[in-house]
């Protein structure tokens, strides 16, 4: 079977296995989990076989005209070079894990048919995108994960946050995909195609006749689907949804599509140094804000949704300085490390019971509980922060170095601007993101008071999962630095400068964030006993309740400040703003919400009051002249003779008085 037919049934087999599983789900409910799992683990099979036939210094491009269009011709294409082969693994790994993971997450939810379908959907989805090598085509499946994501959001669609954050994360890609949209056919018109080859050959050619326009408007849809300032609000709430559904978006899926999108495009963005630069700026505030945000949240589902927003932002960072290695570097090994912290999170909220980080900070023993996952949170936490040797460090390293390379005039892709800027807020998210992931780490697992709640014991398809994922987390970066040929040919070894200063840094955020958490719970109380949590719905099977645990915790009341809590020592007078994303929901409430809804009511008003009020008046008009008409057809032929008579000689007097007005004049 040759390397194209292979790559073709990479994306259609979970598709099929979706189809398969919606029309199966009520007839043959034994067939759902197979069709799950089984298609999606074997497009990651095919993936690695594709991989390793490419070898990452061969691109793969085949092409079938799909449609005529008069003009820009569409073309059903596949183009695979090393990125497209490294994340297409990837998707097909983590996409494996979460199905695998789901099997006993929701095992009893009886609504895990669709919902699994809808994950096979969206992991066809992101594959399509990955190896697309035409933009109309890349076009669907990026729009086929913002439907994907919509439902798979509002799983728990019986709560109100569910509901609002599925609607939210709608609302606020589609914002970004309508310039983006633009920025396509502006593209393909300035190119003359919309294959990815044809584009990047114009580009190489100086073909492009507007590229900050069009770089701009992409970079729209960017921030829209990865998460970047402005448009990273819909992220956080996005948690309302199931923990697995969380892991896929935020390692494989969705965020990842508009930073792979960027790193194929990067030189229809390197086109333009104003575009470079707006890059660079919105990351560093994305990794900053996000980052200082983490350091506020008291759910730990919200701190990892910032954490994610925050790795997001190193990633465009890298594109911003040209580096699209080390950007797809971080991204897969992002992928690894942050997949593993949520489905870890899913088991911590399935042993406590909640999903706050002030509850499970007066509770005690679930390092014991749940040795799986606190092991392995342990593992995805140190690379977050980047501690040597985990895949952390490695990757951020990468993006640290092309900043440091861009800054100093070593390389000139990028503006020297966009490298000081990237670089020193790299620097500054490294010192808080080893503080926020120590604090989560403090209060998840050493928290003082009474035992967790027993919620039973985690199943075998969750906790085997977390030890996969814990592999790469912790080796991947040590072998990823011998595999260049994936990675544009040049190497990912840190520099001496940017490890001591980045490891530096998140050291000295992990000491201060220590000392300050063992002063504050030195004169706190320990904790009274935690009320018995609420009484969860009956399920069938032992291990099934994980999924009902993380439904429960939507409605439970948040509990009060913790003392102890050392975000809030850190963050002082920052700590609210931070905490509520810096206001930015408000913001866009007051600049979009609250006028949509002002001109719909206004629209309301004048459709009740003014369009209605003439339909009425016409129709009781015509109604009026009605009564009328009935009036006078009485049936009497002397009334008839009488009206006639009496119109002829009005007539006649009005001819006469007509005649005489005429004569005198």
């Amino acid at each position: 079977m040759t390397t194209t037919t292979l790559a073709v049934l990479v994306p259609l087999l979970p598709f099929l296995g979706s189809a398969a599983g919606l029309l199966l789900g009520r007839t043959a409910p034994g067939f759902v989990r197979p069709l799950a799992v089984l298609p999606t683990l074997a497009a990651a099979v095919l993936a690695a076989l594709v991989a390793v036939r490419q070898g990452g210094d061969e691109t793969i491009d085949a092409a079938t005209r799909l449609t005529p269009t008069g003009s820009v011709p569409i073309d059903l294409a596949l183009y695979i070079d090393g990125f497209a082969a490294l994340v297409a693994v990837l998707v097909g790994v983590v996409a494996t894990c979460v199905q695998i993971y789901s099997t006993g997450y929701l095992r009893d939810d009886p609504r895990y048919p669709s919902y699994a379908a809808l994950v096979s959907l969206f992991t066809s989805a992101m594959l399509l995108v990955v190896y697309s090598g035409d933009l109309m085509v890349l076009l669907v499946g990026w729009e086929i994960m913002g439907i994907c994501s919509y439902f798979l959001v509002g799983h728990y669609w019986e709560t109100p946050e569910a509901r609002a954050a599925s609607l939210k994360a709608f609302l606020v890609t589609k914002l970004g995909d309508v310039p983006f949209l633009i920025g396509l056919f502006a593209l393909a018109v300035d190119a003359g195609t919309f294959r990815i080859t044809g584009v990047l050959g114009a580009v190489a050619n100086g073909g492009l006749d507007h590229p900050t326009l069009i770089a701009l408007l992409l970079l729209a849809g960017v921030a829209g689907k990865s998460a970047q300032f402005p448009l990273h609000t819909w992220l956080p709430d996005a948690m309302a949804g199931p923990t697995p559904v969380s892991a896929l978006i935020h390692a494989a899926t969705m965020v990842a599509a508009g930073i792979y999108f960027t790193a194929r495009l990067l030189p229809v963005f390197a086109a333009s140094a104003a575009a470079m630069t707006v890059l660079a700026v919105m990351a560093a505030i994305t990794m900053v804000g996000s980052a200082l945000a983490a350091l506020a949240q008291d759910d730990i589902k919200r701190v990892l949704a910032y954490s994610t927003i925050g790795q997001l932002g190193y990633m465009a960072g890298a594109l911003a300085v040209g580096d699209r290695g080390a950007a797809v570097f971080h991204l897969l090994s992002h992928a690894a490390f942050k997949a593993l912290l949520f489905l870890a999170a899913g088991a911590v909220i399935h042993a406590a019971g909640t999903n706050s980080l002030t509850a499970m900070s007066r509770m005690s023993g679930l390092a014991k509980r749940i040795p799986d996952a606190y092991w392995t949170m342990t593992i995805a936490l140190l690379a977050l922060a980047a501690i040597p040797p985990f895949a952390g460090f490695f990757s951020k390293e990468a993006v640290l170095v092309a900043a440091e390379h861009t800054a100093f005039g070593d390389r000139d892709v990028a503006p020297a601007g966009a490298g000081w800027t990237v670089l020193v807020a790299g620097l500054l998210t490294a010192l808080l993101t080893a503080a926020y992931a120590l604090r989560l780490w403090l209060r998840t697992f050493r928290g003082r008071g009474a035992e967790a709640p027993d919620h039973g014991r985690q199943p075998i398809a969750m906790t085997s999962v977390l030890w996969v994922l814990a592999v790469p987390s912790l080796g991947f970066g040590l072998t990823a630095t011998y595999v260049d040929d994936w990675f544009d040919g040049h190497a990912l070894t840190p520099t001496v400068t940017t490890a001591v200063l980045g490891t530096g840094l998140a050291v000295a955020g992990a000491a201060v964030t220590y000392a300050i958490w063992r002063t504050l719970t030195a004169r706190t109380p320990v904790a009274a006993p935690a009320p018995p949590a609420p009484p969860l719905p009956h399920v069938a099977h032992p291990d099934a309740d994980a999924g009902h645990v993380e439904a429960e915790a939507l409605h439970l009341p948040h509990p009060a400040e913790d003392p102890a809590d050392p975000g809030r020592a850190l963050l002082g007078p920052l700590h609210g703003p931070a905490a509520d994303g810096f206001h930015l929901d408000a913001v866009y409430r007051t600049a979009f919400v609250r006028p949509v809804l002002a001109a719909a009511s206004l629209v309301r008003f004048l459709d009740r009051e003014v369009v209605d009020t003439y339909v009425r008046a016409a129709g009781d008009s015509a109604k009026g002249l009605g009564w009328l008409v009935r009036r006078a057809q009485t049936g009497n032929v002397q009334t008839y003779l009488s009206a006639l008579l009496a119109g002829s000689v009005v007539l006649a007097i009005a001819a006469v008085a007509l005649a005489n007005a005429v004569a005198g004049a």
